[in-house]
């Protein structure tokens, strides 16, 4: 069971992780470049990668921002001075998109099927090499 009931997710890979992990209901605003699954589409969008929305994120309310990159880190910034938790993540390898995707499956309660996850995609890593 997730810890957290709304999350805002800053950037479309936060989005699609929750929804391969099966929480998309979790999810209460995105990126608006957040495409993927289809199902992303009908929710709130609430930033651009460097700009965000931060009234509309307010009026949302969530338990979590998930964000990525030192380029978010104005946002960032601002949003935990407002009292928002904020987890902004630096992956930039497969490796660390790997431990990043564990990493939030344990945050939303989704442990084993993080592990299922990456597991899985270690084997399509392997296959493709």
């Amino acid at each position: 069971m997730s810890p957290y009931q709304k999350i805002i997710c800053l950037t479309e890979e936060a989005a699609e992780v929750l929804y391969l992990l099966g929480r998309g209901d979790l999810i209460a605003g995105v990126s608006v470049y957040a495409k993927r699954p289809c199902e992303v589409l009908s929710k709130p969008k609430v930033c651009h990668f460097i700009n965000a929305n931060e009234d509309e994120i307010d009026r949302l309310n969530p338990d979590l921002i998930i964000g990525f990159s030192d380029l978010q880190q104005d946002i960032a910034k601002s949003l935990i001075a407002k009292g928002k938790n904020v987890w902004i993540s630096n992956h930039r390898s497969l490796p660390e998109i790997l431990l990043y995707i564990q990493a939030l499956s344990n945050l939303v309660g989704e442990a084993e099927r993080g592990r299922q996850l990456v597991s899985e995609l270690q084997g399509k890593i392997q296959t493709t090499r």
